[in-house]
């Protein structure tokens, strides 16, 4: 995973915090949301319009942070909300990024639905409960590692047929679907080809175990929003700001003069600001250009960097940009190559005490992972999905989700059978995989300075600009006094060829070459340990970017499902967050959203079309039983709720309003001639037929609507002051089927306690 922004900022004043505490992100949130519930509560009612308006903005930033538009729904919630609502949402909204807001205020804890409505005006309660139920499933709220988010559902989660999943991967994006499909009362195995889980996040440990060294993802890329940081604050781990310090050396230890640094930094931007420039004057053209191509003509063409040592600098700058797209860039393309920038995540870059492994372990608990087991086959179907391990041994299920990266994709490893849409394979091939290879180091001291966390040094040959160019410090994070050498680009590629035991004395060599000249020692390592992403089998590389003729189309055809049996989750499949670890987490929570759709429709279809084969019931049947004994009844209005006591006023329920045809349909007057209608009984029953409309209410809004004058009142408090929307059986059922589990669950529950009416005994 990339450990590095696309444009690495080196420059900033020395004076930044060391240690970083990943709750100070949330300043601007505790400033207004309070340390308490209660004290949030009282200051909402006391609020001013001026100061609601100021919260209601900042609001808006924490929810475009988190990638939503501030003043737009997102696809996927337009067709929850009923036509009038989407039309004009700026009231869900502001519901929708005031839960954001507050649940990022604490993520320790879940948010629950009733706790944002004691916050909010009780005539949003059903924008509320849309918003909350949306980003509750989708995974932007109370998720998590914490003891508070175990991996099983909470105690008053509906009742479920449960659907199986297989899951191909136990890294972050497998893990994370994992978490989240158990959470939803699903059945979940994952199936892991490695002896750990974490895959391409790799903490192991050298130096006699003492010390704690990231040989994969190791950066946090941006705190501000990124869900690792909410889960280093649920666990309580402290971060720490990578310091933007980065001197540059000679290989001969020279300090790089700080003029040239800086006058090559600055011809380093301008030549990406030309370069997307020129793309926008080739237009298509410029789809087949790679952007090393496309740089090294604009500083021909302004004649910049022509002297060694600039060329030398300019250089490192380029290495650096092909370890953060983990690829050369004689392959990035031109045109799309950083597609992604308008979503980075903002804030510092972290390093996590005591290394990423303490996130994985933590995904990994109470998730059932059989370790050692390589993928081979992947056979899918109507029938449901049956994947064959190494060795032999086949695992069934309802679906699958495949999490290995796009390496393993592409070298064919896995046989999908039937064979991926061919839409799906051209991606595949299109996308690149590139390569980031590492040594890393433990000493018995530290003999750099103790006041940076990286440095970088030059090399003579282009072709090797990215050999061990740039060290990385987690001396205040590890345990010990490690140093990781990165190895970038071309080198990365011919590194794999390298002896371990050279490519150390190759490091030394630069190490000495550097702090000798200063007297310093450089002493022998305790340990070290060489990266072989390229040759590993289990991913074939390090991470993805996109590559001439491909854009970032191509991650989305990646995360594509096939049939609602197979779905697709990885760093890849993320066209926002590529090449990142929160980019892999924030697929898998994509994906155990969609693989929850997908099982509820599936069963909702299996239901239905059994009722009516089978012909046992009416299908109206369902309903009507709830409304047997209706909880609150006035005019044409019933009610029934899911509340075990009365007490509960928020307690979600249903509502029914019985209806005549001819209120809606008014017969046509027709002459009747001679015993006509004697003839045809049936004439007088339709137009006296009942039917019944449904709608989702609380208790507090039933009372609200009882003590209307009339039935007509009522209907327009329900539809114009409330906002809900009227649903016929079908509807009905499709969108509340957990809420009619629910409903039906109390009223037995509330039948046991009052105690039985009569005492039968029999077999």
């Amino acid at each position: 995973m990339s450990s590095s922004s696309r444009r690495p900022a080196r420059r900033a004043a020395l004076t930044a915090r060391s240690s970083y505490d990943e709750s100070l992100v949330d300043a601007e949130l505790e400033s207004y949301l309070g340390n308490a519930r209660s004290r949030r509560i009282s200051r909402l009612r006391r609020l001013s319009a001026d100061e609601r308006q100021r919260e209601t903005e900042t609001e808006a930033l924490i929810a475009l942070s988190l990638g939503f538009p501030i003043d737009e729904l997102l696809p996927a919630e337009r067709p929850l909300l009923p036509a009038p609502v989407a039309a004009a949402p700026n009231d869900y909204i502001v519901v929708r990024n005031h839960i954001l807001a507050s649940w990022r205020a604490d993520p320790r804890v879940p948010l629950p639905r009733s706790r944002v409505q004691e916050t909010v005006a009780a005539s949003y309660d059903n924008l509320v409960a849309v918003a909350h139920g949306f980003l509750a499933r989708e995974g932007h709220i109370n998720f998590g590692v914490s003891a508070a988010f175990p991996a099983s559902p909470p105690p008053d989660a509906p009742q479920r047929l449960a659907a199986s999943v297989l899951i191909v991967g136990a890294g972050l994006a497998g893990l994370a679907a994992a978490r989240q499909l158990l959470r939803f009362g699903l059945r979940v195995l994952v199936l892991e080809g490695r002896a750990r889980p974490g895959g391409r996040v790799y903490t192991t440990h050298l130096g006699g175990d003492q010390a704690a060294v990231e040989l994969g993802g190791s950066v946090i890329t941006g705190i501000h929003a990124n869900p690792l940081g909410v889960l280093a604050r649920q666990l309580g781990i402290p971060l720490h700001k990578v310091r933007d310090s980065c001197p540059l050396y000679h290989h001969d230890g020279r300090t790089v003069d700080m003029k040239l640094d800086r006058s090559m930094d600055l011809v380093f931007n301008t030549l990406l600001e030309h370069a997307t420039r020129l793309r926008e004057y080739l237009k298509k053209a410029a789809e087949g250009i790679s952007l090393g191509e496309g740089i090294e003509r604009l500083r021909r063409f302004y004649k910049v960097a022509k002297s060694v040592e600039e060329r030398e600098v300019l250089d490192w700058h380029l290495a650096n940009l092909e370890f953060s797209n983990a690829g050369c860039l004689s392959e990035l393309s031109l045109a799309h190559w950083d597609q992604d920038d308008q979503y980075e995540m903002g804030g510092d870059h972290c390093f996590l005490a005591g290394g990423n492994a303490r996130l994985v372990h933590a995904l990994c608990d109470g998730v059932p992972v059989l370790y050692e087991k390589t993928v081979k086959r992947i056979e899918h179907g109507e029938d449901g999905v049956s994947i064959t391990v190494e060795g032999g041994q086949v695992f069934k299920a309802d679906m699958a989700l495949c999490t290995a990266p796009l390496g393993v994709l592409k070298s064919r490893s896995i046989i999908f059978e039937p064979e991926l849409p061919e839409r799906k394979l051209e991606a595949i091939q299109r996308l690149g995989f590139g390569l980031l290879n590492k040594v890393a180091m433990v000493f018995p001291h530290v003999f750099w300075d103790e006041e940076i966390d990286t440095f970088g040094c030059l090399n003579k040959e282009r072709s090797k600009r990215g050999e061990f160019f740039l060290f990385y410090s987690y001396h205040t994070v590890s345990g010990g006094a490690v140093l990781i050498a990165l190895v970038a680009g071309e080198a990365a590629l011919e590194f794999e060829k390298v002896d371990p035991a050279v490519a150390l004395h190759r490091v030394l060599g630069i190490l000495k070459g550097i702090y000798g000249p200063k007297g310093v020692t450089v002493p022998d390592p305790i340990q070290s340990c060489c990266t072989r992403w390229g040759s590993d089998p289990l991913c074939s590389g390090s991470y993805s970017h996109i590559r001439v003729g491909s854009s970032g189309t191509d991650y989305d055809i990646l995360a594509e499902s096939v049939n609602d049996r197979l779905f697709f989750a990885g760093e890849a499949t993320n066209r926002a967050y590529p090449a990142t670890m929160h980019g892999a987490l924030l697929s898998g929570l994509r994906e155990a959203s969609k693989i929850l759709h997908a099982s509820e429709s599936r069963l909702n279809s299996d239901y239905k079309k059994y009722a009516l084969q089978k012909s046992i019931r009416l299908i109206n049947n369902v309903l009507d039983d709830l409304f047997m004994e209706p909880d609150l009844e006035c005019g044409r209005f019933s009610f029934v709720f899911s509340y075990i006591t009365p007490e509960e006023e928020q307690a979600p329920g249903l509502a029914r309003i019985t209806l005549e045809k001819p209120l809606l349909l008014p017969s046509k007057k027709r002459k009747v001639k001679g015993n006509q209608k004697d003839q045809d009984p049936v004439a007088e029953k339709i137009d006296q037929e009942v039917f019944y409309l449904y709608a989702t209410v609380s208790q507090e809004q039933a009372t609200e609507l009882m003590e209307c004058d009339d039935d007509k009142s009522r209907i327009a408090v329900l539809c114009k002051d409330l906002g809900v929307k009227l649903m016929g059986y079908d509807s009905t059922y499709d969108v509340c089927s957990h809420l009619i589990s629910s409903i039906s669950r109390a009223q037995k529950a509330r039948k046991r306690l009052q105690g039985p009416k009569s005492l039968k005994t029999g077999l």
